[in-house]
């Protein structure tokens, strides 16, 4: 799908699921601005990076029991050849004559006959050396330390996973926050509009009773100066509503053009039932961190463990070998630590000490976690019962504006008691959404408490 049809489809999902939300689901737009802020998300791309790395280090390690071929090549000039000293030379000699009389049958003690040719004495190695070969090196056991290096590397691999679900649902958490400061922002326009529609009804009516000598020039500057102190309002409210969309936008990376179109609304956030509840992925993390340093700790032990191994040689040229030289070989090696200065004991002794301290961690966490959810648990029941509250101090508040209203233009109350029962009515609407709003963060708490909040965005 191309960024056109995309940003297209967002916008009519703006405009045609403004924001009605049950416990059980988001609406489309939040959903998707929660997935562009993960991917997004440069801490997360950080994690996700770490998680390869660990990955890798599985393969290194599994390298290790893999053979090593290497081929060589090289030229070599020495300064001159390397001979035999001359009183063996002249030993060869002698004793190459020797043989041949004995194959003539010629006596020992005669002179030697001539005409035979000598072979000459070879050199140990010829000055010019021209060298190829191929080399053949593999471990065959490594005293379990490949395998417990492997094992700790699928640990780690798997905290850095847990740690990246973590912190996804603290990238979510943010962005239902801005979402719903956006849809409170809305809101307190609306409560703006209502007033002002109001005022523009009292200034109708002042104006009459002006005319009328039923009311004094007063009254009218009352009711300016309270459409001054709206206006004082709405420019407050394009400023929040300029930040949280500047912020949603850093947040999730869409346009502040398709963001603008935006207009959430907020409803009750209540529900009858909770899902039941998780491990928190914080604390996943630090079990999986604390099994990879006893891994760790059981690989640096392995260092005293005997390690076998093979390798293997084959010369592809014979000619500039020396006498000396082999044209191949094969051997099977034992290599066993058996003192390296306390080293492997301390290091062994210090990642042992790291997962002692990933056990501190996890009991730590557990008990601020166990505290939490019993907070996020009566916070949100509060919530719950403070929307009723004020839903009541709504009717309350509309109730007492209608009746001064009409008191008012049956000339029994004045203009500041009409005032006075408008801005209460208007607080009280206003209240109400941020009692919503107070309500959906007690709940978004609560299922990030109980560890839960991942399969509510999902």
């Amino acid at each position: 799908m191309c960024i056109k049809r995309i940003s297209i489809l967002f916008i009519a999902l703006a405009w045609l699921n403004p924001m009605k939300s049950t416990a059980q689901q988001l609406d489309p737009v939040l959903k998707e601005l929660i997935n562009k802020g993960l991917d997004k998300s440069r801490s997360l791309n950080i994690n996700n990076l770490d998680a390869a790395q660990a990955k890798i280090d599985q393969s290194l390690a599994k390298a290790v029991l893999l053979p090593k071929v290497t081929l060589n090549g090289s030229f070599t000039r020495l300064n001159d050849d390397i001979t035999f000293d001359q009183e063996t030379q002249n030993l060869l000699i002698g004793t190459q004559k020797l043989l041949i009389k004995e194959a003539v049958g010629v006596p020992f003690n005669s002179p030697f006959p001539t005409g035979i040719p000598l072979t000459e004495v070879p050199n140990l190695q010829n000055k010019n050396l021209l060298k190829s070969s191929v080399g053949v090196d593999w471990v065959l056991f490594s005293g379990f330390e490949v395998s417990n290096a492997i094992k700790a590397s699928k640990y780690k691999e798997a905290s850095l996973s847990y740690l990246g679900i973590a912190e996804k649902d603290k990238i979510a958490l943010k962005i239902m926050e801005t979402y719903d400061q956006l849809a409170l922002a809305y809101a307190s326009e609306q409560a703006i509009n209502t007033s002002k529609n109001y005022l523009t009804e009292q200034e109708h009516y002042v104006k009459k009773a002006i005319e009328n000598g039923l009311a004094t020039p007063i009254s009218r500057k009352k009711i300016e100066l309270a459409q001054q102190q709206l206006a004082s309002k709405e420019l407050e409210f394009n400023h929040n509503k300029t930040l949280l969309i500047e912020l949603l936008h850093q947040l999730t990376g869409e346009t502040r053009e398709n963001l603008t179109m935006l207009r959430p609304q907020l409803q009750s956030f209540s529900t009858t039932s909770l899902p039941n509840t998780d491990k928190r992925n914080e604390i996943k993390a630090l079990e999986q961190a604390e099994q990879a340093s006893l891994y760790k700790s059981k690989m640096e032990k392995s260092n005293f463990i005997p390690k076998v191994a093979l390798k293997g040689h084959y010369e592809f040229i014979e000619d500039d070998l020396s006498l000396l030289d082999p044209k191949w070989f094969v051997g099977v090696g034992i290599k066993w630590n058996l003192f390296d200065g306390f080293q492997s004991k301390l290091k062994s002794k210090k990642s042992l000490a790291e997962s002692q301290k990933y056990r501190e961690q996890i009991e730590e966490a557990e008990e601020m976690i166990s505290l939490s959810i019993v907070k996020a648990q009566l916070n949100y029941e509060s919530s719950l019962q403070n929307t009723k509250i004020v839903q009541k101090e709504i009717d309350l508040a509309k109730a007492t504006y209608d009746m001064v209203n009409k008191q008012f233009k049956n000339n029994l109350s004045s203009i500041n008691d009409v005032l006075d029962a408008l801005s209460d009515l208007e607080k009280a609407n206003f209240k109400l959404q941020e009692s919503f709003f107070g309500q959906r963060r007690a709940l978004t708490d609560l299922l990030y408490a109980n560890g839960t909040l991942t399969s509510f965005y999902n």
